[in-house]
């Protein structure tokens, strides 16, 4: 990149190239092959984000911070690269850290760069334009986090942010460049060389051979085994191993929401649509990338239940073990190496597991599958759930390769069970925390990140805290298409103030509002739709043309329950009213 030249001797005309804080940190991404930014600009990163588009660096300029930061997460699922978020100081950073702390609470790798106020005036309180201890407040909600005081370690700060993310599990790193920093100057040959490639940035982490041997006598034991795919087995793209570890071994597996595709929904050894009955009776259960947390119902409980249950766990953290039971079998290492460890212990002898296990499994599977037929194929309008997926359903069997971004209450949980995925990494949703507000910044950055068409399947509530960001979309003319289920509120429109004031109940939204209004005023395709066909031909039309598209789709206001499928989670009060 073209550096500054000046003269530092008139008289002799002595002339020498150089640098600043702006250069080193473009060239510093630059030589480490990040080549997309997703952020806001503003004080004092606004020149830094023009002079990096202008070095070729792709610079996606959001309209919250919160949103970039949810690009650059989900950026670094899909690449396994770092995604990089640049902010603005104080306020921007403070947005942009609820992206960190859920990047590093789902293993996503990210870097939030935020410029910061100077440390002298920070450190004695003296009030400094948005002054701000970030790096303090950073620290305990993400995996790592530096500060680069001087423009000669920028190239190491930033080296350290990379190797922090991508190793191990990873996770969000913080990286604090004050102002200052930027301007600072100094000789460009040695700015060069201070730039650090970094090499092997996450590299393999072998399972113990004694490791392997357990786990493989263990699952040789097992009357009725199961495999629990997490994302975790998804980010390894070790896809190839793990459909043929699948196969040989001939265990059911369940997907967990972001490792369906891993092997398609529809193979004859998926027990999605018998997830009550493999959970409760399955006596050994081995978990790839995925961790016993609430999502798993913690292990234990009547989901599991009151058989005695065997874990074997592959995991890349230690500490994950025994987290929340005993793990017979932990397997520690990164997933790929894990996974073709145990790949090569079973050979063409290995035992299937017993018929009446599997069967009973692909009955149960195969009724729930048929009980459930008929709900999809209704054409009713207003349209309820089960008919607006079942449209969406044969969407993405028609187009396997589109990525499905989702969030919502019940959206978000009827869609993880009935819209089949085919591919790995296609379908992106709220992850371990089921937190609300990914759903466009996740939308975005896939589409950037893959080029693939991305249909964003979203409740109106949870469209509410990114919505905005339809204009980025239309914007840099992405090809998302943005599906609103509307039924006028949170969970659902129906409730009522009980006071008979008027103000409406606190989950009821603007009653008949047009989303796809939103669409139109920046330039996309908006269009209304009220039944499961209408709702089809829209998005075949929209996924077919490329062209930025948000569909409003009018659900039954009545249509929905309180939390979806997690409302024990939502205390209920236990006194009478009167």
């Amino acid at each position: 990149m073209s550096a500054v030249v000046q003269t530092i001797d008139a008289n002799t005309a002595d002339e020498r190239e150089l640098t600043d804080g702006f250069h080193l940190v473009i060239d510093a991404l630059k030589l480490n092959g990040i080549n997309t930014i997703y952020g806001v600009p503003g004080i004092p990163i606004t020149d830094l984000g023009r002079m990096a588009q202008a070095a070729g660096i792709r610079v996606i300029s959001f309209r919250h911070e919160q949103n970039a930061g949810n690009a650059a997460a989900i950026a670094g699922f899909l690449t396994k690269k770092p995604g990089v978020c640049l902010t603005v100081s104080a306020p921007g950073f403070l947005n942009g850290l609820t992206a960190l702390a859920n990047a590093t609470t789902n293993c996503f790798p990210m870097i939030l760069i935020s410029g910061s106020s100077e440390r002298e005036i920070v450190d004695l309180q003296q009030g400094d334009y948005e002054e701000m201890d970030q790096l303090a407040i950073a620290k305990p909600l993400c995996k790592a986090a530096f500060r680069v005081l001087h423009a000669a370690d920028i190239g190491i700060g930033l080296a350290r942010a990379i190797r922090a993310a991508v190793s191990g599990r990873p996770g969000g790193v913080y990286l604090d460049l004050p102002g200052k920093l930027f301007s600072q100057v100094m000789d460009a040959e040695a700015g060069a060389k201070s730039l650090v490639k970094v090499i092997d940035a996450a590299p393999a982490q072998i399972p113990a051979p004694a490791a392997i041997k357990r786990a493989l006598e263990v699952l040789k034991s097992a009357k009725r085994p199961l495999i629990i795919l997490g994302k975790g087995a998804a980010y390894a793209q070790a896809d190839d191993d793990i459909r043929a570890l699948v196969e040989k071994s001939g265990i059911p597996f369940l997907p967990m929401s972001m490792a369906k595709g891993l092997l398609p929904d529809t193979h004859p050894q998926c027990a999605g649509a018998a997830r009550s009955t493999v959970l409760k009776d399955a006596d050994i259960v081995m978990l790839i990338g995925a961790r016993l947390n609430w999502l798993l119902s913690h292990g234990k409980g009547k989901t599991w239940g009151e058989a005695p249950k065997k874990f074997i766990q592959i995991d890349i953290e230690p500490r994950e073990m025994d987290s929340n039971v005993e793990i017979v079998a932990p397997v520690v290492g990164d997933i790929g190496s894990c996974v073709a460890a145990l790949l090569a212990g079973i050979d063409g002898k290995w035992p299937a597991p017993p018929s009446d296990w599997t069967g009973a499994v692909k009955a149960k599977r195969d009724d729930n599958v048929a009980k459930m037929a008929p709900r999809l194929m209704n054409n009713n309008s207003p349209m309820d759930y089960h008919g607006a997926l079942g449209a969406l359903r044969s969407v993405i069997k028609e187009r396997p390769d589109a990525i499905l971004v989702n969030e919502g209450a019940n959206t978000l949980d009827l869609a993880r069970g009935i819209i089949d995925m085919y591919q790995p990494r296609k379908r992106l949703d709220v992850g371990t925390w089921g937190v609300m507000g990914i759903g466009m910044g996740f939308a975005i950055a896939a589409a950037i990140e893959t080029g693939k068409p991305v249909l964003a399947v979203e409740g109106d509530s949870a469209f509410g805290f990114s919505g905005m960001e339809v204009e980025t979309i239309c914007r840099y003319n992405l090809p998302v298409c943005v599906v609103i289920f509307n039924n006028n509120g949170i969970y659902r429109g129906t409730d009522i103030n009980p006071t008979g004031g008027a103000d409406v109940a606190p989950t009821v939204f603007v009653k008949g509002s047009r989303y796809d209004k939103m669409m139109e005023a920046f330039g996309g395709v908006g269009v209304n739709a009220t039944s499961p066909d209408e709702l089809k031909r829209a998005v075949d039309t929209a996924m077919n043309s490329g062209k930025p598209t948000l569909i409003n789709a009018v659900l039954d206001p009545a249509a929905g329950s309180e939390s979806g499928r997690i409302g024990n989670l939502n205390p209920q009060s236990k006194l009478k009213k009167k």
